[in-house]
C-alpha cells in the first residue's frame, strides 16, 4: 500500500539530507510504528507519504513513494486526498471549520459525497471517539485533547485506505488515548486500513504494531522489524521494556500483561525493601544559573536555617498584635476558586497551595480544567470567584513585567512565545528579557536537546524542539513558581530525561513546579504529589504513590507490574536491588 523506494529528503538550505536510504514498504490492512530519538526525520517521512514534502514543504526528494500506486511527486496533496488521511502534531493546523460535528463533514464534503451518507458517518465518528456531548461546540473553546481526537475524527470520515498519524495520542489523557488506539485498531482488522505512525509514547502504542520501523539516528537509513525484535535493539523503549531488560526477562515483554506474568520473582526479591528509603529520586542536572536577583527571597533574623519553618499559627500566638502579617509560606495559594468561560463551568471550588520546592502533577481527563487552572496562576484567566495568591500578588492584576518574575508558563502551544528568526536570537532575547548572563538560555537548550542549531528558524524545529526552546525562554527567568502544559509532548525518552534532571535541579533549588500532564510516566518519575480533576473539581490530591497506584488509568507501567508494592519506576527498582 506504501512503499518508500531509496528515499532521501532534503531541505532549501540543509547541507545534509534530513532522511536518507528510506526503503521500505508498509503492506495493506498492516499498522507500521515509526519510532527513533527526537529529530531524526520522523515528520519527514510522515509528510511524504501525504505529499506534504515536499510540495508544501519545499526541499529535495530523491527516490519514489508511492501510495496505493500513486507517485507522490507527480500527485500533490489534494490529488491523494481520497486515499491518504492525515494528522500532524498541531491539530490546530489542520481545523478549517468552527465547529466539531462541521469540521468532521468537511472532509467529506471536499469529497462531494452523499449528505446521507455524511451524515451516518459523522455520527459514527461522534460515537467512536466520545464527542457526542461536543458536536455543537466551537472548537476554540476545547482542550488540547478534545481538539485532537476532532483532529483524528475529521480524517476518519472519508474513509481512506491510508492513515499517517504524527504523534495521534500526545494529548489525550491514558483512557482516551486507548479509545483512539482501540479505534484504529479495528480499522486495520476490520476494514483493512492502513496505517503509518509515529509515536513518543511508545508504552501506549507498541503492542498495536503489526511492524516497527526504527530511525536510529539523524540520515540513518531505518531499520524495520517486528515489535519484539526492534526493541531489543532501539536506544528508545518503553518502561516495561526497560524492566525487562533489568529482570533479563528474555523474550522482552511489550505488555503489562506479559509482564506481570512473570514478575514474580521480582516482586519476592523487592519484597521488605522500603521504597521512601531510597536515596533520590533520578538524577538532578545543575545548570549553575545566575540567582533571581532582587525578587529571591531573603532569609533575616537570627533563627537556625536548618530548622523547619515555624508554623504560622504558631508564630501568630507569639506575635503582638501591632506587628505586621507575616509573608506566607507558601509559593501560591488558591481559595474557593472557580471559572467560568463561555458559560462552561471549567473549575469548582478548588483549593490549592504549593510550596518552595514542590512538584506536583495535575491529572485528568481532557476537559478536566488543568489548563485552566495554569492560566489562573499565571494571570491569563481572572477567576469567576474565590482568590489566587502568587509570590504575594494577585495574578491577573499585575503588570506582566512584574509577573514573569514570579510565576512562568510554558503552554501547550510553544509556538506561542516564540517570535524572533532564529534560535539563537531567541536566547538572546530571553537572556536579555530576563536580565540573565549572555548564554544562559542556549545553555539550557542544549542540555535539553543537544545539536540544535543557532541559526536554524524555531518553524523548522519539530514540535519537541520548539517546545524544548520554549521551555528554556521560559526558564531563563528562574520564576519561583513554573508551570508546564504537557511539557513532554513531542519529546523521546533521552530528552524527557533531561528535562527530568533539569526540574529536579530547579526544585532542589527551592522553586515550586506546577504542571498539567497526561504522561503518567512522567509524573512517577517527577511529582511529590499528584492532583486529580474531574469536571473542573479536585477528586483526589495526595502523595504521587498513593494516588497513581489506586488509580487504574494513571498508574504507570511499573506501578502495574509490581502491584501490590508500590514501585513507580524503573529507576527506583534498580536502585532497590543494588
Amino acid at each position: 500500500m506504501i512503499r518508500f523506494e531509496d528515499v532521501s529528503v532534503t531541505y532549501d538550505g540543509a547541507v545534509e539530507p534530513t532522511v536518507r536510504g528510506v526503503d521500505f514498504e508498509v503492506p495493506e490492512g498492516e499498522l507500521v510504528l515509526l519510532v527513533g530519538p527526537s529529530g531524526v526525520g520522523k515528520s519527514t517521512v510522515l509528510g511524504a507519504v501525504s505529499g506534504l514534502v515536499p510540495h508544501f514543504t519545499g526541499g529535495t526528494l530523491r527516490g519514489r513513494v508511492t501510495v496505493a500506486g500513486r507517485d507522490t511527486r507527480t500527485h500533490k496533496p489534494r490529488e491523494l486526498a481520497d486515499v491518504v488521511g492525515t494528522v500532524g502534531q498541531d491539530p490546530l493546523s489542520h481545523f478549517v471549520t468552527d465547529t466539531v460535528e462541521d469540521e468532521l463533514a468537511y472532509g467529506m464534503e471536499s469529497l462531494g459525497l452523499a449528505p446521507d451518507v455524511m451524515r451516518r458517518r459523522v455520527e459514527e465518528t461522534l460515537d467512536l471517539l466520545g464527542l457526542t456531548d461536543l458536536r455543537a461546540r466551537p472548537i476554540a473553546t476545547l482542550s488540547g485533547g478534545q481538539q485532537q481526537r476532532v483532529a483524528i475524527g475529521s480524517v476518519l470520515t472519508p474513509h481512506p485506505k491510508v492513515l499517517v498519524l504524527d504523534e495521534p495520542t500526545s494529548a489525550l489523557d491514558p483512557a482516551a488515548a486507548e479509545e483512539v488506539l482501540a479505534v484504529l485498531q479495528r480499522l486495520v482488522h476490520d476494514l483493512g486500513t492502513t496505517i503509518l505512525m509515529a509515536e513518543h509514547r511508545l508504552e501506549r502504542v507498541i503492542q498495536y504494531a503489526d511492524q516497527v520501523a526504527l530511525l536510529p539516528s539523524p540520515g540513518a537509513p531505518p531499520v524495520l522489524g517486528t515489535p519484539a525484535e526492534i526493541m531489543a535493539v532501539s536506544p528508545v523503549y518503553p518502561p516495561v521494556v526497560a524492566l525487562g531488560r533489568l529482570a533479563n526477562w528474555s523474550p522482552l515483554p511489550l505488555t503489562v500483561r506479559d509482564a506481570r506474568r512473570r514478575a514474580a520473582a521480582l516482586r519476592q526479591r523487592l519484597e521488605g525493601r522500603d521504597r521512601n528509603a531510597l536515596q533520590g529520586r533520578g538524577a538532578v542536572l545543575d545548570l549553575r544559573l545566575p540567582p533571581r536577583g532582587r525578587d529571591q527571597p531573603q532569609r533575616t533574623g537570627t533563627r537556625d536555617e536548618s530548622a523547619p519553618p515555624t508554623p504560622v499559627g504558631a508564630r501568630w500566638f507569639r506575635r503582638k498584635r501591632t506587628e505586621p502579617t507575616p509573608p506566607s509560606p507558601h509559593t501560591a495559594e488558591v481559595q474557593a476558586l472557580s471559572v467560568t468561560r463561555d458559560r462552561i463551568q471549567a473549575l469548582r471550588h478548588v483549593d490549592l497551595t504549593v510550596t518552595p520546592g514542590e512538584t506536583i502533577a495535575l491529572m485528568g481527563r481532557n476537559g478536566a480544567g488543568k489548563s485552566t487552572l495554569l492560566n489562573t496562576l499565571v494571570g491569563l484567566v481572572e477567576p469567576s470567584a474565590g482568590t489566587v495568591q502568587v509570590g504575594g500578588a494577585t495574578p491577573h492584576r499585575t503588570p506582566p513585567r512584574d509577573l514573569v518574575r514570579k510565576v512562568g508558563l510554558v503552554p501547550q502551544e510553544p509556538r506561542d512565545l516564540l517570535y524572533a528568526d532564529t534560535v539563537a536570537a531567541e536566547c538572546a532575547s530571553a537572556d536579555a528579557d530576563a536580565g540573565a548572563a549572555p548564554g544562559t538560555c542556549r545553555t539550557l537548550v542544549s542540555e535539553l536537546l543537544p545539536d540544535i542549531p543557532d541559526d536554524i528558524h524555531p518553524r523548522d524545529l519539530s514540535e519537541g524542539q520548539r517546545l524544548t526552546l520554549a521551555l528554556a525562554v521560559v526558564l531563563t527567568a528562574k520564576p519561583p513558581l513554573l508551570l508546564l502544559d504537557e511539557p513532554t509532548r513531542g519529546l523521546d525518552y533521552a530528552a524527557k530525561a533531561r528535562l527530568l534532571g533539569i526540574l529536579r535541579g530547579l526544585a532542589a533549588d527551592g522553586h515550586a513546579i506546577v504542571l498539567a500532564t497526561h504522561d503518567v510516566e512522567l509524573a512517577a518519575e517527577l511529582a511529590h504529589r499528584v492532583i486529580l480533576l474531574a469536571d473542573g473539581e479536585v477528586i483526589a490530591d495526595g502523595p504521587a504513590a498513593d494516588v497513581v497506584v489506586a488509580s487504574p488509568s494513571f498508574a504507570p507501567q511499573v506501578a502495574k507490574i509490581l502491584a501490590p508494592q508500590k514501585w513507580l519506576t524503573v529507576a527506583e527498582v534498580r536502585e532497590a536491588l543494588a
